[in-house]
């Protein structure tokens, strides 16, 4: 059984296995918590190291969304700094997706920590706390370009949905 999954909601500190290249693993002190507006300039930094774009305002208005429908987005920390984060929610029937349905918005690692399974720890605690609220069914966009990000969602069980996205040019 996965370690991460628990019956509790409240993130705490624990040591978690780190991957530190190939056969070398190592315990690491990692906290995941709610994820707010305090760490509004790490996970812009996050952002601007992994895109090379000052977006700032951009994540303080998505934070600012945040709404917790019995599920908080996530930080992940080692002492006291942030080195991840990732953002999702419970359904609230938008463009008809039912209750039973949650997002993944946004996964964000820092560079330095990438490749260390940072972001399945993200996933797997936002896993258990979206299937204690009664979630049977994860959503997440994701550009059919980034294969990394598609990879990583297919080692996490992923399949191709029954969704498409429309989009339209101007």
């Amino acid at each position: 059984m996965d370690p991460l999954e628990k019956n509790s909601s409240r993130p705490s500190s624990k040591d978690y296995l780190v991957t530190h290249g190939p056969q070398r693993k190592t315990l690491e002190k990692i906290t995941l918590r709610p994820l707010s507006m305090k760490d509004l300039d790490d996970v812009a930094q996050i952002d601007f190291s992994l895109l090379g774009k000052q977006r700032k305002e951009y994540w303080e208005s998505k934070l600012e969304r945040t709404v917790e429908t019995g599920v908080p987005s996530l930080a992940a920390e080692i002492d006291g700094k942030v080195i991840g984060f990732i953002l999702g929610k419970a359904s609230s029937w938008e463009y008809g997706i039912p209750e039973n349905v949650g997002l993944i918005d946004t996964i964000g690692v820092a560079k330095e920590w990438q490749g260390k399974g940072i972001s399945h720890l993200l996933f797997k605690e936002m896993y258990s706390m979206l299937k204690k609220v009664g979630i049977d069914t994860i959503y997440v966009f994701v550009d059919r370009k980034q294969w990394d990000l598609n990879k990583f969602f297919d080692r996490m069980g992923f399949v191709r949905g029954d969704m498409i996205n429309l989009e339209l040019k101007i």
